[in-house]
């Protein structure tokens, strides 16, 4: 017999800006558990629990709401974490010691049963999808643990079936205010090889597209307005010499020392694309990553054979720039015709440096007449590289942008990854979810038009030497801080189960158009007011808030005054 004394159950509501550790009680909060929302928005809030019992314990979750509908529950799973961050790193994260990490979302069962366990804390993400059918008002919400009248072995602490474990009641007010469109262009670079590997399914098979089509569904709810498209394999993450899974929905004939181009697979991710309600299309780089210095892994069928007629061992300039002379006016009128071409961007080569100027150039040049009238842009992490005028819209790192923004450029884009580890805004299981929502009040601040990151679903280790399982390598193979690669996970049945991340960074992307909404209707001035007044100093993509607080103060705030603005 195991005596603890008086069984204790707790229950706890916080926001969704915590993290939920397993060994550390989390710290109730009244002031981030004043939620408000508008319609065509997703709000989130947590429920934390534990109890002293010596065993584990099953349970029912139970939620009484009129709003029970919109409400969709999610149990916090943690990860195994390696390698949570840099060797560097500021005062801005929450560990950075290897361990478990809360980060999985996975979708309540059926059932609706969790498990109590003794001694550690779990939670529960609670969303709710505030649609047309919720009409204007406070509504309460009760989270309730019920037993079921079974227990691990400790006869004194069971109890009987259907009793309350613990509960506990919050309220969230929804107002008569729709977000507006989503008018940043957010891209999440989404890797078809990735998928096809991890499900061990043939590429393009119909089950394939089956599984494309659900991560797009996932992709499109967090506000990926854009998908990267592999006309090739892609160049990225790719170690030199080697190759991955050929993903390229361009197929191609050589014959009588011609090229021909079949575009029946590229048109039906197109047309599937688009009826997820994604409007932008980013096409695969067309040459190697860091350089500019080989052409992509391009297979073809010559005489009857599957070969490959470029890859590592072909130079960027020469046999294969004549081959670009024919491919590139031949997609662009496919593009056209398909009506997607002014929705189209293109890539020369990704991150290139101040070492690469030389072969980035003589690329740059050899097909600069064929892309003249087309939309490049390129993720740059050094300003002098795009002052030589070799990028017409730049990407630009957030540990740098500011030497952009000093610029004023007509637009520009921004990026962060596993290189912008301090000081400014990321989104690594290490860090608070602070760290990533305040990226869209930084993002409205400085008028930024689009945000790219390469990590939606990125399941290989760093240079792709070997494919990983997400669920137990969390760090590309100790490549990245865990987290920078992939913001889903692939779930049973090719359906994502998404992440912490996930969620917070659509949270950051609702708050950005909360806030250019209340400036259409006030002044860039009214909102500045209302986002710094009560602060020391300007928020920069170096100095802002760190608070929980502040995030959910500030966003009740704007709510309030697009409700008394429209419904006054």
């Amino acid at each position: 017999m195991i005596d603890v004394g008086e069984i204790i159950y707790e229950m706890i509501p916080v926001s969704s800006l915590k993290k939920v550790f397993l060994d550390e009680k989390p710290v109730y909060d009244i002031e981030t558990l004043n939620i408000t929302g508008l319609k065509g928005e997703v709000i989130s809030f947590q429920v934390a629990y534990s109890s002293n019992i010596p065993f584990r314990q099953l349970a029912k979750v139970e939620i009484k709401s009129p709003i029970k509908d919109n409400i969709k529950v999610y149990t916090v799973e943690s990860v195994p974490v390696t390698r949570a961050a840099m060797t560097i790193v500021d005062d801005n994260y929450l560990r950075t010691t290897p361990g478990l990490y809360p980060d999985l979302l996975k979708p309540l069962p059926k059932d609706g049963v969790v498990k109590i366990r003794s001694g550690l804390w779990s939670s529960l993400w609670i969303d709710i999808e505030v649609d047309d059918s919720i009409l204007a008002g406070k509504y309460p919400i009760e989270i309730s643990l019920i037993s079921l009248g079974e227990s691990m072995g400790q006869a004194e602490a069971n109890k009987a079936r259907g009793e309350v474990f613990a509960k506990c009641k919050t309220s969230v007010e929804i107002y008569d205010v729709k977000l507006p469109k989503q008018e940043i262009i957010h891209t999440e670079w989404f890797y078809l090889d990735c998928l096809a590997d991890y499900y061990k399914v043939k590429v393009f098979s119909d089950r394939h597209w089956k599984i494309i089509s659900n991560f797009l569904n996932h992709y499109a709810s967090m506000g990926c307005n854009m998908v990267l498209t592999p006309i090739f394999t892609y160049t990225l993450d790719t170690q030199v010499g080697k190759e991955r899974t050929n993903v390229q929905l361009v197929e191609i004939e050589v014959k009588d020392g011609k090229y021909y181009f079949n575009y029946d697979n590229l048109k039906k991710w197109i047309d599937l694309v688009r009826s997820k309600g994604i409007e932008y299309f980013e096409i695969s780089h067309i040459f190697s990553q860091w350089g500019a210095k080989f052409a992509p892994n391009i297979v073809a069928t010559v005489d009857g054979k599957k070969k490959k007629i470029f890859g590592w061992d072909t130079p960027s300039v020469g046999e294969y720039t004549k081959f670009l002379e024919k491919f590139i006016p031949d997609l662009v009128a496919h593009l056209k015709e398909w009506g997607v071409l002014d929705k189209t961007y293109f890539h020369i080569s990704d991150v290139p440096r101040e070492e690469h100027i030389k072969s980035y150039k003589e690329a740059y040049m050899s097909v600069n007449d064929l892309f003249k009238d087309l939309k490049t842009f390129e993720a740059v992490a050094h300003y002098d590289f795009f002052k030589k005028g070799l990028i017409e819209l730049p990407v630009a790192a957030s540990s740098v942008i500011h030497d952009f923004l000093d610029d004023d450029l007509d637009e520009l884009w921004t990026y962060y990854c596993v290189g912008q580890f301090t000081e400014v805004a990321n989104r690594f299981m290490s860090m608070p979810s602070a760290r990533n929502r305040i990226f869209g009040i930084q993002m409205y601040k400085f008028h930024i038009s689009g945000f790219l990151h390469w990590g939606y679903n990125f399941y290989n280790s760093v240079l792709s030497y070997k494919k990983i399982d997400p669920y137990k390598v969390t760090d590309a193979d100790d490549g990245f801080p865990a987290g920078d690669a992939f913001l889903v996970y692939p779930g049973r049945g090719g359906v994502p189960e998404p992440s912490i991340r996930s969620k917070v960074l659509s949270q950051a992307f609702y708050d950005e158009r909360a806030l250019s909404y209340l400036e259409r209707l006030t002044s860039k001035e009214y909102v500045l007011d209302i986002l710094e007044r009560d602060l020391r100093e300007p928020i920069t993509f170096y100095e802002y808030p760190k608070s929980d607080a502040y995030l959910i103060r500030t966003r009740n705030r704007v709510n309030y005054e697009l409700n008394k603005i429209l419904n006054s």
